[in-house]
Order: C-alpha cells, then sequence, then structure tokens
C-alpha cells in the first residue's frame, strides 16, 4: 500500500529516534563520507531514509540496518526510482559484519542511538577486519571522549579501546535544531578510519580490554590501587609504568604494555 505523506512517522523513545533533517548538514555530511559506486556501504539505523536517499543516488545500491519494523515499508517506498535498496530488519548488536561484508571491506554509516552508541561501536571494533572505514553521528560528548588524549578530564576506556583499533577524526558539530525531534544535547560527526593490523595491539584483546576497565573503574586512585588483583606494583613496573600514576596519564600503548604483563610467565 502505498504511504501517504500525510502518514507520518511517530518516534519512538525506545529506538532513540531523532532524524536529521537539515540539508546543509546533509550535504556535508555525504561529501565527508564521499562514497563510490561500486563500494559496499551498510548504513545503521537509516530513520526515514535523509541520509540513505542521497547515499544510494551515489551508490546505486546500499544496504541499511533497521530496527524499527514501522520504517521499512516507508524506506521501499523512498528509494523506489533511486537505487537498490537492501534493508535488513534487525537489531545492529545481532548483525554480522564479517559474515555481511564477504570479500570486501565495508563503509559503515550511521546516525547512531545515543542511548547504545557505545555498545555499537565496540560490536564495530570486533568486526574491525570486515569494515574499511566507519563515518558515524553521535552525542558530541561521546565523540569528545573517542578523541580525547591522556591528561583530559573525559579520557577514558572509550578513548583508549578506540585508538587502538582506529584514528579517530572528529569532522563537524551538529546542533539539536538539525533534528526532528530535537535532543536535548548537541551531536558530531566522526570518522574512524582502522589502523592496519600490524600497527594494532599484539596483546590479547580481552586482555586488554580487562586492564583499561579495571584501571579505569576507579580512576581517582592509582594503577597500583586501581589494579589490584589483575597487576601488582612490581608488574606494574615490568610494563615500564609507574604504579604510582592514574590511569588518564598512559597514552594507550601503555595499556597494552600493562596486559602484555598480565600474560607474561
Amino acid at each position: 500500500m502505498p504511504i501517504s505523506p500525510d502518514d507520518r512517522h511517530v518516534h519512538k523513545k525506545r529506538f532513540g529516534q531523532h532524524f536529521l533533517h537539515d540539508q546543509n548538514l546533509l550535504r556535508r555530511i555525504v561529501q565527508a563520507i564521499d562514497p563510490k559506486p561500486g563500494e559496499r556501504v551498510v548504513e545503521i539505523g537509516p530513520g526515514e531514509g535523509a541520509l540513505t536517499l542521497p547515499l544510494l543516488r551515489a551508490l546505486g545500491r546500499l544496504t541499511v540496518i533497521e530496527l524499527d519494523r514501522d520504517l521499512i515499508p516507508r524506506l521501499h517506498a523512498a528509494a523506489e526510482g533511486v537505487g537498490e535498496l537492501d534493508i535488513v530488519h534487525a537489531d545492529v548488536l545481532g548483525v554480522d559484519f564479517t559474515a555481511l561484508a564477504g570479500d570486501a571491506p565495508l563503509r559503515v554509516v550511521g546516525n547512531l542511538p545515543y542511548n547504545i552508541s557505545s555498545p555499537i561501536l565496540f560490536h564495530c571494533i570486533d568486526h574491525i577486519d570486515a569494515i574499511r572505514d566507519m563515518h558515524f553521528m553521535l552525542q558530541k560528548e561521546v565523540v569528545d571522549r573517542m578523541a580525547a588524549t591522556p591528561g583530559s578530564k573525559v579520557y577514558g576506556r572509550l578513548s583508549v579501546m578506540l585508538q587502538l583499533a582506529c584514528r579517530v577524526d572528529p569532522l563537524l558539530e551538529v546542533p539539536p535544531s538539525a533534528f526532528k525531534p530535537p535532543p536535548k544535547v548537541d551531536s558530531a560527526v566522526v570518522r574512524l578510519v582502522p589502523r592496519p593490523a600490524r600497527e594494532r595491539p599484539a596483546a590479547d584483546a580481552a586482555t586488554i580490554a580487562r586492564v583499561v576497565k579495571a584501571a579505569f573503574g576507579q580512576r581517582r586512585k592509582t594503577l597500583s590501587n586501581a589494579l589490584h588483583g589483575v597487576l601488582d606494583a612490581a608488574r606494574i613496573e615490568s610494563a615500564g609504568v609507574d604504579p604510582k600514576t592514574r590511569a588518564e596519564q598512559l597514552p594507550p600503548a601503555a595499556f597494552v604494555a600493562l596486559a602484555q604483563a598480565v600474560a607474561a610467565p
């Protein structure tokens, strides 16, 4: 059944739906992504298709992942005559990006729901070898944390884990007025480019994650206290790290050295 323009979608808070409508910003985002025909692009959370349609025009074919079944017929209708739109009706956290990629690396884009943005980022990192790059709209506070450097008040677990896996480049700031309905926070667009395998940590990823989580779990404490039960002071020193420092003072590479110390006999 055709969808009337007056048959408007009711935004659902449980899905964190805030749809971008600012055409100037949309053009700038598409320019930043720079899609080319034949590339494998996957959009997370296409909503009503504001970014989907310009991407589809540039690519000819696009895959989108959408959880809200009420939006699927709208997307199909909007894409008619524009290009080939493949819609995966699923929770993105359950999507196997490696299987989706096959033998061609994916470019992943999306306006991520603020309530689950960090889990989505970590899920993408789990499939990093299948991804060429990522362009995401996120809460500006999250982007600030992603790109933060040691010593910053917002430098933490997200900063370390993402920077070990990717180059993080904030691109654009986006005001609430660019969305319908407007969120209560500022947003930003960020580019993530996976580091080559040779630049990524050789240490076990689960061990790195364990060390980072413990270190920042009590960020006001020194490492010797925060890592109690994970590493003692002597092993922290063996990694070339002062046990009296705090997690927020360490560069990402130091956490790799600490994880290697955990695994050392």
